[in-house]
């Protein structure tokens, strides 16, 4: 009886000259055949990027290529930020289902009805198991995209991130097969043999207690939590925290609504994280990235470096046991533009720790505008995250 084992590939390079960066990701993936390439490439390279595809394409055989442009680029253990490079990541994948699509808006405005969406996808349900997603940030609703794909294809984990470009640009690029587009989104439908395992790290630490919202504004503010003043009830949580907590919170003060109010309890990884944006202080209101409701538990959250690096600690370590002997085949990873450096004063943080915890894994991936990803069974869009897609074969 014949086995057949999937096989990954990845490269990384970086040249200021993008044909000499491409020879160096070809000759580093070698001369094996692929189902599917995954394509993520430097700003600096956009007027080269329709060559750049063709090339891949031809060089890998990829039946189906996929990926954007990026500020910056993620390989295995490495994060290079504005730096020219490229991304490759090739996948032999016997017994999967693959499928790929470019959605734009106006297919997402004509395609109200989850049916009416898979027949324009022509991806029926029963061959998705799991979704890729990379979008343009800034012509697409992209929340709508999550939304609408999570209707159509309910319970089936989507993973992700918004395509970026160098700051202060307002335009991004996407790609499949030979096409590149500067609108809408391109997804790959992962069914068969295969499906991913999501792992969304928010580098959030919740302090003080959750509590329920109470009283909402008109204009969407937060003014009363578990019935009172809002601000007042914030102002107590940061009190009663200890002095080296009260000073890490300073500039680093989020809030978390939970995913599932259901839950019995709550703890890090169970909110959706949001920006906390302001206070009216005339009303003790405040203003939350989000469109909060009356009835939701909220908590507040604190995220810095050490909190973020804790998080993807923790949330590796219960990959690594839940996998147990089904090692990963590849991941794809989407860390926010926002970390990186920036934010732990190191390079290759988050590319280095998952090949720390989970060995040599073939990786690639972007610093991206938003970040794609579950919490809960809901794939939501983050901000300031590191979400993760390890590609696994079903048990």
């Amino acid at each position: 009886m014949h086995t057949f084992t999937p096989t990954a590939r990845a490269a990384l390079a970086a040249h200021t000259d993008w044909e000499k960066a491409l020879q160096d990701a070809l000759a580093q993936i070698g001369d094996s055949l692929a189902d599917v390439a995954l394509l993520f490439a430097s700003d600096e390279y956009s007027d080269s990027f329709a060559e750049i595809v063709r090339r891949v394409r031809s060089a890998t055989k990829a039946r189906i290529l996929l990926g954007c442009s990026g500020q910056g680029i993620v390989g295995t253990g490495v994060e290079l930020e504005d730096v020219p490079c490229l991304s490759l990541l090739t996948l032999s994948l016997p017994g999967a289902s693959l499928r790929a699509a470019h959605i734009t808006q106006d297919l997402l405005e004509t395609s109200l009805r989850p049916d009416i969406l898979r027949d324009q996808l022509d991806i029926p349900l029963d061959d998705v198991n799991a979704w890729l997603v990379f979008a343009d940030p800034f012509q697409m609703n992209c929340e709508e995209l999550i939304n609408s794909l999570a209707r159509a294809y309910a319970d089936t984990p989507m993973l992700g991130g918004l395509a970026s470009s160098d700051t202060g640009e307002l335009h991004t690029h996407v790609f499949l097969n030979d096409e590149v587009f500067t609108e809408g989104a391109v997804a790959l439908a992962i069914g068969g043999s295969y499906t991913i395992l999501p792992l969304v790290s928010q580098g959030c630490e919740p302090i003080g207690e959750p509590w329920t919202i109470t009283g909402v504004q008109e204009n969407g503010l937060v003014e009363t939590i578990s019935n009172r003043s809002a601000y007042e009830l914030l102002v107590e949580t940061l009190l009663a925290l200890p002095a080296d907590m009260q000073r890490r919170a300073q500039r680093n003060l989020l809030v978390g609504l939970a995913a599932d109010e259901y839950r019995a309890t709550f703890s890090r990884g169970n909110f959706l994280i949001r920006n906390l944006i302001g206070v009216d202080r005339r009303t003790g209101a405040l203003a939350i990235g989000a469109q909060p409701r009356v009835g939701q538990t909220i908590q507040f959250q604190i995220r810095d470096a050490e909190t973020a690096d804790l998080d993807l600690h923790e949330l590796l370590e219960g990959a690594k046991e839940k996998l147990g002997t089904n090692r990963a085949v590849a991941g794809i990873l989407c860390t926010c533009n926002g970390r990186g450096e920036g934010l732990f004063s190191i390079p290759n943080h988050d590319a280095e720790l998952i090949e720390q915890e989970l060995g040599p894994l073939p990786l690639a991936g972007l610093f991206c505008n938003g970040e794609i990803g579950p919490i809960g069974n809901r794939p939501f869009l983050h901000g300031f995250t590191a979400s993760l897609a390890l590609l696994v074969q079903r048990s």
